[in-house]
């Protein structure tokens, strides 16, 4: 029987790169991998990733806000579930395994254990949830938030670009908004929420690991900052008189840069946007505005380094004369994986022949909404380069294998937390 099952197994690779293929056909584009919330591109992946979960042996539906859900019932029908789960909403010009692979995992591995017959004492649901990435009402988690009974309905009122609110949008889906209350899970329901998804950054890759146990999902505090100072003429106010506010500027991003880079625990620090006002080749820029993302993998350590860097921001701007207004406009806790469902996943890393290698995520997860009803535990799968939201993002086959091996082996040898 075990050679049997060596044989079969080895082909979960084989399948998972061919759906992952089959569900990035499906975009808005012919020449880039687009699927948005709510749109028919992504209802068309839904209706894929369900047909796939029938022929896995599991029911399947669509719940109150789009997330594509399957179960297996275990060995009594009505029992609670360990659930697995990522997203298969995707970024604009994406790449195709960030999300998908989660899903289609998870969908490989509960067909392996249909066609050997093998119940087990819990029920497994697969969710893929609608939207992650929050591109089209920008608010993330939207997902995964409804089914831990989180989300917030005000979100219903925003427009995305072209206008179209989201109730409006949840309405041509074909769902009501009236009822997205109906996508919440209890606790009770839920034995632990696991998640299997590309690392999408190169520490696997430097390892020379295919897959890795994630200790937590790091927390993340965005600001938005604008430096107010006085725009004049480029060739008749001195430079010792000016009030330079795209010089203050670059010295804050010097030193939000040289701070995380001074730090040996996992902080990182982002400047990704900034406009300078007027604009113009010969004016002195009178006011600019830029964002600040900090991400470490615990929320103290977070805090503090955002209080740091403040008091340098508003240390620069008082010697250069500028005024500052700085917002903070997003937080999220960090999300630490449950201890024994880590010693879990690692026990299935290391039986399948691979050394243990622990390493946070610094990007954002569906776990971080989950862990409001459901411990959390992830796997990590190397992907090439580090590189996603990419059309270079890639996985190898052998990888892919490697981490359908590792889930199934978990799922196979899941023991719920005792008490």
């Amino acid at each position: 029987m075990g050679a049997v099952n060596a044989v079969q197994n080895a082909s979960l690779g084989e399948e998972i790169v061919r759906r992952i293929n089959g569900l990035a056909a499906i975009s808005e584009s012919s020449d880039n991998l687009t699927r948005i919330y709510l749109t028919r591109q992504l209802r068309e992946g839904a209706d894929l990733l369900l047909s796939w979960m029938r022929d896995a042996g599991m029911s399947a539906r669509l719940d109150a806000i789009g997330n594509v859900c399957g179960r297996y019932e275990g060995e009594r029908p009505g029992a609670p579930c360990l659930m697995l789960g990522s997203h298969y909403d995707t970024v604009r010009d994406a790449g195709k395994w960030d999300g998908p692979l989660g899903v289609i995992t998870a969908i490989a591995c509960v067909a392996d254990l249909n066609r050997r017959g093998r119940r087990l004492p819990f029920a497994i649901e697969i969710v893929g949830f609608a939207d992650e990435e929050g591109v089209r009402f920008a608010s993330t988690l939207l997902g995964s938030r409804a089914v831990a009974g989180t989300f917030d309905e005000s979100v219903l009122n925003v427009r995305d670009h072209d206008g179209v609110s989201m109730r409006d949008a949840l309405v041509q889906f074909g769902l009501d908004p009236d009822h997205i209350g109906a996508a919440a899970r209890t606790r009770r329901e839920l034995l632990a929420y696991l998640e299997l998804h590309i690392e999408q950054g190169p520490v696997l890759e430097a390892q020379d690991l295919p897959v890795g146990v994630v200790t937590a999902i790091a927390g993340a505090t965005r600001l938005a900052a604008r430096l107010t100072g006085m725009a004049g003429h480029a060739g008749t106010v001195p430079m010792a008189l000016r009030r330079d506010a795209l010089a203050g500027a670059a010295e804050c991003i010097g030193a939000i840069e040289q701070f995380c880079r001074t730090d040996e625990s996992g902080l990182v620090g982002t400047v990704g946007y900034i406009q300078a006002r007027p604009g113009a080749t010969n004016v002195i820029p009178g006011e600019v505005s830029f964002t600040i993302d900090m991400r470490a993998p615990t929320d103290m350590h977070r805090k503090r380094a955002v209080a740091d860097i403040v008091r340098q921001i508003e240390a620069i701007a008082k010697r250069r004369h500028l005024a500052l207004q700085l917002d903070v406009t997003h937080e999220n806790r960090t999300a630490p994986c449950a201890p024994w469902l880590k010693a879990q996943i690692a026990q299935a890393i290391g039986a399948e022949g691979f050394s243990v290698f622990e390493l946070p995520s610094g990007a954002g997860h569906d776990g971080m909404a989950m862990i409001d009803i459901a411990d959390v535990g992830m796997v990590f799968v190397r992907c090439r380069g580090g590189i996603s939201h990419h059309p270079d993002e890639h996985v190898e086959l052998a990888d892919a294998d490697a981490g359908a091996r590792v889930l199934l082996r978990v799922i196979e040898n899941f023991r719920p937390r005792e008490g």
